[in-house]
């Protein structure tokens, strides 16, 4: 597979190893596709990144890229694989285990980690080497009768996920038929509260502090000008 590709990523992310194939094999999975094997009982492995590890530079480095990307989502991954060993939620698809822990106490640890998996592995299908520039058209028409222009759109997505009050997420998402800003803090995602996720800007200090040390705004204006993939956002729109 071309690493340059971005692949469209489900919110039903199965068991095992993804299947890096080309765009002919994806299947529809909810939010979005992904290729992957029909039935998968292994554990969870990181999805490949779509680019080399020094290709968002230089918004965002190949340091930064090999600790957050290696280390903490990798973290991620290891925690919820031993989290879930012998338990019901051990052969669930992804999106179904974050859905069943949301809001549970006693089930936290798994939710995070569940979580933080699957929002990193969208975040990383957000960004693209040379992205940016104009949306798809369809997706412009639909910005423009959400919030006005691209521009509105991108300063609310921007000073929404600036204004996060700690670790979490800024969002674009899909609500009731029209666009919508929020954010998350921690592990928290949009989609268990009914919302479709179409974009997301890691606002965890890992995410950037490397880079930008404590200047949050500048990594998320860089990210929305230079690096932001619309047409992954388009397809996770449809």
């Amino acid at each position: 597979m071309d690493k340059k590709n971005s692949i469209n990523f489900s919110c039903n992310l199965n068991r095992r190893t993804f299947l890096v194939a080309s765009a002919a094999a994806a299947v529809s999975l909810g939010l979005g596709g992904i290729p992957q094997p029909a039935h998968a009982a292994a554990p969870y492995t990181l999805p490949p990144l779509p680019y080399g590890e020094n290709a968002l530079e230089p918004v965002i480095s190949a340091r930064t890229i090999g600790f957050h990307y290696g280390k903490h989502h990798g973290a991620y991954m290891d925690n919820l694989n031993k989290l879930i060993a012998g338990t019901k939620f051990a052969d669930m698809p992804l999106a179904d285990i974050i859905k069943s822990t949301a809001g549970q106490v006693d089930m936290t640890a798994i939710f995070n980690n569940a979580a933080q998996f699957w929002n990193h592995s969208f975040y990383w299908q957000g960004l693209t080497p040379k992205g940016g520039g104009e949306p798809p058209a369809a997706l412009k028409q639909k910005m423009e009768d959400s919030f006005g222009s691209v521009d509105a759109c991108k300063k609310e997505f921007a000073d929404t996920t600036v204004a996060q009050f700690g670790s979490g997420w800024g969002w674009l998402v899909l609500n009731e038929g029209k666009l919508k800003v929020v954010k998350t803090g921690n592990a928290d995602v949009p989609f268990t509260q009914g919302m479709k996720p179409l974009l997301t800007i890691d606002v965890w200090e890992h995410a950037y502090y490397l880079d930008y040390q404590n200047r949050r705004a500048d990594y998320v204006k860089a990210v929305l000008d230079k690096l932001v993939n619309w047409e992954f956002a388009l397809q996770n729109l449809g």
